[in-house]
């Protein structure tokens, strides 16, 4: 398939132009321009370059792609290392970051609520970015809490002050990756539970006086579902090789 094309698809699909990011979404280094085999991953870092060129892909397709708002844009070190892999190969790097949180079906948001059997109500937030529902069933917080260990193969961080035990979790607002400045507003929706991939010093108290449960369930665990979603979907859609690889991250 022709890059520009696909890039083109890719864009409209995601509607990358409605979102102001942190860094460039689409194409972000231009490499051969037949892509037959594409390589998916969470970040392009450099063992996914690496796993690229292994497979002798045409094109990495990550989440976290490269330049982003505030970094030293000089080329040196590791930047310049990733980046010379890509060239030397003729690789094309494409990345698109909140575009594929935002997706109402191969995003990472809509690929939660999926695997963890919740009813989307709406989305709030800057770019309504985050999400709010329920449970189809509700459940205690423990049962949640093993609910998404057993989805996302990783065990959460829980932070909560219930003192009740069994009370029910009906309601949840969630927002992958490093979501957490979304629990302000989570806490003004009536909401039992808030899920994100990340926790910062505030929220913990904010949790505990709350009364509303924090979740943190890993940065990389809660952002894998969008990219191999939408490995898969170009795989049926385009016939194209589309290999999506989880490399381990802790956070």
């Amino acid at each position: 398939m022709n890059r520009d094309a696909l890039v083109g698809y890719l864009n409209d699909l995601l509607a990358a132009a409605r979102f102001k990011d942190y860094c460039p979404n689409g194409l972000q280094v231009e490499g051969r321009a037949e892509i037959r085999k594409i390589v998916a991953g969470v970040t392009a870092s450099q063992a996914l370059v690496d796993a690229a060129i292994e497979r002798d892909a045409d094109a990495l397709l990550v989440h976290h792609g490269w330049f982003w708002r505030g970094e030293d844009v000089r080329v040196t070190g590791l930047r310049k290392r990733r980046l010379q892999a890509l060239l030397d190969r003729d690789i094309n790097l494409i990345a698109y970051h909140l575009p594929l949180d935002a997706h109402p079906e191969l995003g990472n948001n809509a690929r939660l609520a999926q695997r963890l059997g919740w009813c989307v109500e709406g989305h709030y937030g800057e770019q309504e970015i985050a999400w709010f529902g329920r449970l189809e069933t509700p459940l205690p917080l423990a049962d949640l809490a093993a609910r998404v260990e057993a989805a996302l193969q990783r065990p959460p961080l829980v932070i909560s002050n219930d003192v009740t035990p069994g009370r029910l979790i009906h309601r949840i607002a969630w927002c992958s990756g490093g979501g957490q400045s979304y629990f302000d507003e989570a806490l003004t929706l009536a909401v039992d539970a808030f899920l994100s991939g990340e926790i910062s010093e505030p929220q913990v108290h904010m949790a505990r006086e709350s009364g509303v449960a924090y979740i943190a369930a890993g940065h990389h665990a809660t952002e894998r579902g969008g990219v191999a979603a939408l490995a898969a979907h170009l795989s049926e859609k385009f016939a194209l090789d589309c290999e999506f690889l989880d490399l381990d991250n802790p956070v």
